[in-house]
């Protein structure tokens, strides 16, 4: 992870300082002492993160509107959405209700679209399918609740597969000027059967017991925080609910099963239902 900074209000590069803000500061509280501010490292992009720690005395904290989960060194997690927009803020809560902000610059990217001369009307699910599909939504969504105080999150991510690169994240195809939905993670091709390990601790909190509609069989993985990694269209899961794994275990093997033209491994990271790159997490293919 890039070094921590420390820089008076305003975020340059990967690093911020906020002080408290009061209609009339006291004389006390012009000079707020270093432990008065967030201090972070991360990648301050679409898709991306950032770790660090809230202003000492924080009760509650906030990126925007969903809620940070910060541990007893006061230590925490946040990212943005591959759409997440220009600008963001971070928030602290302090126990006399003064609030500490620091205003984050998200740096757009250039996704890879397609545009494609078909209706979109073809890609709508009917309602038998979404009769099977709503379960397995509320599963997923369920799963992904579940805090089991991994500490994952700090890791510096492995990648969980090595191969080539056959799905990029965000990558969108747009029909007749209609997009449609981009694509949620990153592929990497491999043959059937070939295995593949946990990218950071964690505990798992759903192994499909059958295959789901779409993603075949599904294994997500808690690593504290908020943050989970996905693993669909598996051959096999070697893991069950409820399992601690550890970083490079070998989890599942790579198959085609759910929607997949071929074997492949998709995997998804999420965070408070942001989608995120994995390539952020890891950097290059090895």
């Amino acid at each position: 992870m890039k070094r921590l900074l420390a820089l008076a209000l305003g975020c340059l590069g990967v690093a911020c300082v906020a002080h408290a803000q009061q209609q009339t500061p006291s004389i006390a509280s012009r000079a707020q002492p270093t432990s008065a501010a967030f201090v972070f490292g991360g990648e301050l992009t679409q898709g991306g993160w950032i770790r660090g720690e809230v202003p000492a005395g924080t009760v509650s904290a906030r990126l925007g509107d969903s809620a940070i989960t910060f541990d007893g060194s006061g230590r925490f997690f946040a990212a943005f959405d591959r759409d997440a927009g220009p600008q963001a803020t971070l928030v602290a809560t302090m126990a006399d209700g003064r609030t500490l902000e620091a205003p984050l610059t998200i740096s757009p990217r250039a996704w890879n679209i397609e545009n494609v001369n078909a209706s979109p009307t073809a890609n709508v699910p009917s309602e038998e399918f979404m009769a099977r599909r709503r379960p397995e939504l509320e599963r997923i969504a369920a799963a992904r609740q579940v805090e089991t105080g991994s500490q994952g999150w700090l890791q510096t991510f492995i990648w969980p597969a090595t191969g080539r690169i056959s799905g990029r994240f965000g990558s969108q195809r747009v029909y007749r000027g209609e997009p449609g939905s981009y694509h949620s993670g990153i592929d990497v091709a491999g043959g059937t059967g070939t295995p593949y390990v946990a990218p950071a601790d964690g505990v798992v909190v759903l192994a499909a017991e059958s295959p789901f509609t779409l993603e075949g069989n599904l294994l997500i993985i808690d690593h504290g925080m908020g943050l989970t990694s996905a693993f669909l269209h598996s051959s096999e899961l070697l893991v069950r609910t409820g399992d601690t794994v550890k970083q490079g275990q070998v989890i599942g093997r790579i198959g085609a099963t759910g929607r997949a033209t071929g074997p492949h491994l998709h995997w998804g990271l999420v965070w408070r239902g942001a989608r995120l790159d994995p390539l952020l997490f890891t950097g290059p293919m090895p």
